[in-house]
């Protein structure tokens, strides 16, 4: 934790001002009995931990080593939840199901996973080692390592270092999806309609040079004939 966490100076200050700490160090106790089947008491001292540390771990929970839980104010983390060595959550993470399931209903993070403060990683789903997770973001769909995840509902923007551009209105899993794809198809058809309106002005525009070409012609020959119907006298004659 020394390592990870620049406001921790010394050992001491990390024992008595580390709330997330204190949460891991009783949650291994709490895990300890709920996995001896005394879980009514791991659920109590679990609500004791969270009055005093405002963190909840579910003592069913599966938890790591060296997970440091930074502030710590809001964390939650349910019972099937999977965290593996090396996790780093900010405060009001939520680790939490989608739903009513049974079984396995909570996400599971690889080794190395950073996740943001009020970010929400829901459901059965897995973020893969060494990835991160934007604050604030909503994540329900599996990770790939080494990946960053930012938005509501999350989506990947860096994966092995590289940009991912999203070219594909498909591949956004928003509740808007529906009207993105719709203006999106309203767009081709637009842009088709303009290159074809396009193509029909240029043919104009090739064709116009033409007939004022034509219309040039007709005036010079109604001159030429106009001048040889006049007489004219020189202003000698006219003297």
């Amino acid at each position: 934790m020394m390592e990870r966490d620049p406001a921790a100076t010394t050992r001491l200050t990390v024992v008595l001002c580390s709330p997330g700490l204190w949460a891991i160090w009783a949650h291994r106790v709490q895990h300890w009995l709920w996995c001896r089947k005394y879980r009514l008491c791991a659920r109590f001292l679990s609500q004791v931990t969270r009055f005093w540390t405002g963190i909840e771990i579910h003592p069913g929970a599966r938890i790591g080593r060296r997970l440091i839980i930074d502030h710590g104010m809001g964390v939650v983390i349910g019972e099937t939840a999977v965290v593996g060595d090396d996790v780093t959550l900010y405060q009001g993470v939520t680790l939490g199901g989608t739903g009513k399931d049974k079984g396995k209903r909570h996400p599971t993070l690889l080794n190395g996973v950073f996740v943001g403060n009020n970010a929400n990683v829901l459901g059965n789903i897995t973020i893969g080692e060494n990835s991160r997770v934007g604050a604030g973001s909503v994540v329900l769909r599996d990770v790939p390592p080494d990946s960053t995840v930012v938005g509501v509902p999350g989506h990947i923007i860096y994966q092995g270092g590289k940009r991912v551009l999203i070219t594909d209105p498909h591949d956004v899993q928003d509740p808007l999806s529906d009207v993105i794809i719709a203006l999106a198809d309203e767009l081709k058809k637009l842009r088709a309609r303009v290159e074809q309106l396009d193509g029909q002005i240029q043919s104009n525009q090739q064709d116009e040079p033409n007939a004022l070409a034509v219309e040039e012609e007709e005036r010079a020959q109604y001159r030429s004939e106009l001048f040889e119907r006049i007489d004219f006298v020189s202003m000698g004659e006219a003297i």
